[in-house]
């Protein structure tokens, strides 16, 4: 079997071709664009047997994926990380695209389960409608803060309720308030009222549409204790399909819940990891700091490591896997539950 690495770029992706022991034999570099995509395919008729492994930065890359995917190719994603091994290891001196690509198509060689591509599905529009919510809400938080300012200016007995600069009414109120007062400052607070009026109908309705996309997509995650719609649209979009992970293990160290083990001997230690995907991390924290103060059915374990002198963040910590485990399962049975005519996301 023939391995083909990709190096991409915004402007050009580079082939190498390497055999089964990693010997290159021939390259190509074609434009970014759907006749560049044409000419590879063209290209990789002289190969029997072909995987594509390609360096996993999709925003470059994701409509060269899909076009080598329509065209039946199988791909691969492999991560920038294991690239840097390949490259200290190999003969030739240097980093070039080139042998970028053939760094690449090495550690496809050497690592047989990497992740598979495939092209986009439903949850990939949860993942751009909740990405983007959130950096409105982000926009929002920086123009609040600034009015805050304004208002307390123009009259420091002006209140505001906390949170309140999120709410419709309160918003009405403060412009008919500030409309009747003169000068610059009054003038630019009524434009920032403006403006964190129009991001709260925007977030608003980003808000809805994820609440009826993730009921279709993910009812048994919502059933999950502490799960509402924003932290199931978080888990949803940056999972992309949990049958990628091939077993709850993987997953927690997919999201960071599971520990990084640094013993040696017989004594197994294990310390704390900060990597993972911190999305999803930070939505499985808040399920369980919602079931600790709810009294949720991850109380009662929460008070067991406590009782057995776990602090606060290690028993939390504890919980956040257990809700990664329940979390699993509840992916898996929402994708084995969904049509199989739909097509799983990238």
């Amino acid at each position: 079997m023939i391995v083909v690495g990709i190096d991409s770029h915004k402007k050009t992706h580079t082939l190498v071709a390497v055999d089964q022991v990693g010997k290159r034999l021939t390259q190509l570099t074609v434009d970014a664009t759907p006749k560049g995509h044409r000419q590879v395919c063209d290209w990789l008729r002289q190969f029997d047997h072909v995987l594509l492994a390609i360096e996993d930065c999709r925003h470059l890359t994701r409509r060269f994926e899909a076009d080598l995917l329509i065209a039946g190719h199988a791909v691969v994603r492999v991560h920038t990380r294991l690239m840097a091994g390949a490259r200290r290891s190999a003969r030739e001196r240097g980093k070039s695209d080139p042998i970028d690509a053939e760094a690449v198509a090495r550690v496809a060689l050497r690592e047989p389960d990497l992740p598979k591509a495939a092209l986009d599905g439903p949850t990939r529009e949860v993942k751009l409608r909740s990405d983007h919510r959130r950096t409105l809400v982000r926009q929002r938080t920086a123009i609040a803060n600034k009015l805050r300012w304004f208002l307390h200016e123009i009259d420091p007995e002006l209140a505001v309720p906390s949170r309140g600069l999120r709410r419709l009414h309160v918003l009405d109120t403060l412009e008919a308030d500030l409309a009747a007062r003169c000068g610059a400052v009054a003038e630019i607070a009524v434009d920032l009222v403006q403006d964190c009026r129009r991001l709260t109908l925007r977030i608003n309705a980003l808000e809805a549409q994820l609440r009826n996309l993730v009921r279709v997509l993910a009812p048994s995650l919502l059933n999950v204790p502490g799960c509402g719609v924003l932290s199931a649209a978080m888990i949803l979009g940056e999972t992309a399909g949990a049958m990628r992970c091939k077993s709850k293990d993987a997953f927690a160290r997919f999201n960071g819940t599971a520990p990084i083990p640094v013993w040696s001997s017989n004594t197994v230690r294990v310390r704390l990891n900060r990597g993972g995907n911190r999305t999803i991390n930070n939505a499985l924290h808040m399920a369980a700091v919602t079931q600790v103060r709810q009294d949720g059915p991850g109380s009662a374990y929460y008070a067991k490591q406590l009782a057995a002198g776990k602090t606060v963040k290690e028993a939390l910590r504890l919980l956040r896997r257990r809700i990664s485990d329940r979390v699993f399962r509840a992916l898996l049975a929402d994708e084995a539950g969904r049509s199989p005519n739909v097509p799983q996301a990238a």
